[in-house]
């Protein structure tokens, strides 16, 4: 296995956590991005919800910057990196993006996941874990790309999966991708 930090991108409902069990079934080491967020709240014994998570977000970009989740997480990354590969899911601003590549340079590839809007909101709503209406996956995606600055992060990706039909399809993709990354 290669050094390697595979960083995960994409809007609400592509398929990023299932991209990232795959890689951790693989043998990479998993971390997300937005784990800081739970640890803070679990560190302020503070009930985990929406309305909190978001609360936090937006304090450690108010004082971070938007890169604050790549900076916040750089030492935790260098750790998992040293064991091995790492799967780090949730890369959003392209802030962030800029950040990890400044940081880890070659040893930093990262993957698109995409799915067309119709096709992730319905994935959302049969979601059973923090299911989405239309509507919200919706206002969620204009966010994401007005707000967070995530299109550049997903325009700058090293390799793109078109995850639009069954899981397996969407494996085979991240197989072929897995062999480029390990050359």
């Amino acid at each position: 296995m290669v050094n390697k930090i595979v960083c995960l991108t994409g809007l609400c409902g592509s398929g990023k956590s299932v991209a990232g069990e795959y890689f951790t079934k693989k043998g990479y080491q998993y971390v997300r991005f937005g784990d800081l967020t739970m640890d803070i709240l679990k560190e302020r014994e503070m009930e985990v919800n929406e309305v909190n998570e978001r609360m936090i977000r937006e304090e450690l970009r108010q004082k971070h910057g938007m890169a604050a989740f790549a900076l916040l997480n750089l030492e935790k990354f260098e750790n998992f990196l040293k064991k091995g590969g790492v799967i780090a899911d949730g890369l959003y601003s392209f802030e962030e993006y800029k950040v990890m590549k400044k940081h880890f340079g070659e040893k930093m590839v990262v993957i698109t996941i995409y799915a067309p809007p119709q096709l992730r909101y319905q994935r959302l709503k049969n979601r059973k874990v923090r299911p989405l209406s239309a509507a919200d996956a919706e206002s969620r995606d204009y966010a994401e790309l007005e707000k967070l600055n995530k299109g550049g992060t997903i325009a700058m990706a090293d390799f793109t999966v078109i995850n639009n039909k069954d899981v397996n399809y969407l494996f085979k993709q991240l197989d072929e991708i897995k062999v480029e990354i390990e050359k």
